[in-house]
């Protein structure tokens, strides 16, 4: 159950880590702080996390760079908190392996839908207790496999490492091969929140970031295509 989900809430200011932690503490979450980059990779390494709520303006390791080195060990969803609202932050911050964006300062109902909507995805994609994704145990597309079952992916028999995100967004579209989804219709999909500008970059970057890791040149890619004027399509 999501209620009962491991959080790790990563911030240099400790009134917004005690915020947090009340909030998200009194729907279930148990949560976990941590003061810093560094420390927040200590605690990572000891133990295993269902969200990762991470800010962006820190000392020493900033969010963006934490972000990454917190992707060389853990796939968990990343859900940035800043009070930078430019699209080019946005886009950095998905550059950089996050999962989603939310600008301070925001609402207890903003932050706990987002908060639900990550842990919900990534309990489904990674075969943690909820409903069952439907669809074979196995697709393939040339010589890329999904095994659903486990939620894993071999590009040529090698395992590739996905986050939930680039893992959704490739089950998705392989498993409705040849149609063309809307950059609207992804992130309603996949991210199970309503259409907002802005949106369309969200997937554009994660779609990105999905292609350099199972094409061999990303910028000719085989399995993901982008129909231009329309959205993106599977081969």
């Amino acid at each position: 159950m999501e209620s009962h989900a491991q959080i790790l809430v990563v911030d240099d200011n400790p009134e917004i880590r005690e915020i947090i932690q009340i909030l998200l503490s009194a729907e279930g979450f148990t949560v976990t702080e941590a003061a810093d980059g560094p420390a927040a990779l200590k605690t990572l390494a000891a133990q295993e996390f269902d969200l990762i709520i991470l800010d962006v303006m820190m000392p020493e390791l900033n969010g963006y760079q934490t972000c990454m080195k917190i992707r060389e060990q853990s796939n968990a969803p990343i859900l940035f908190l800043s009070a930078r609202s430019a699209d080019s932050d946005k886009t950095l911050g998905f550059s950089s392996g996050g999962d989603d964006y939310l600008t301070k300062p925001f609402s207890y109902s903003e932050l706990l839908s987002r908060t639900k909507a990550l842990i919900r995805r990534y309990q489904v994609y990674r075969g943690k207790p909820a409903e069952d994704t439907p669809g074979p145990d196995t697709l393939s597309v040339r010589n890329l496999t999904i095994q659903t079952a486990s939620s894993t992916v071999l590009l040529d028999g090698v395992p590739v490492d996905l986050t939930d995100t680039e893992y959704a967004l490739l089950l998705l579209l392989a498993t409705h091969r040849k149609q063309i989804f809307s950059a609207e219709h992804l992130y309603e999909s996949v991210w199970q929140e309503p259409y907002y500008y802005g949106a369309a970059n969200t997937v554009m970057v994660h779609i990105r970031n999905l292609r350099k890791k199972i094409e061999q040149d990303p910028q000719n890619p085989l399995f993901i295509k982008t129909i231009w004027g329309k959205g993106y399509r599977c081969e």
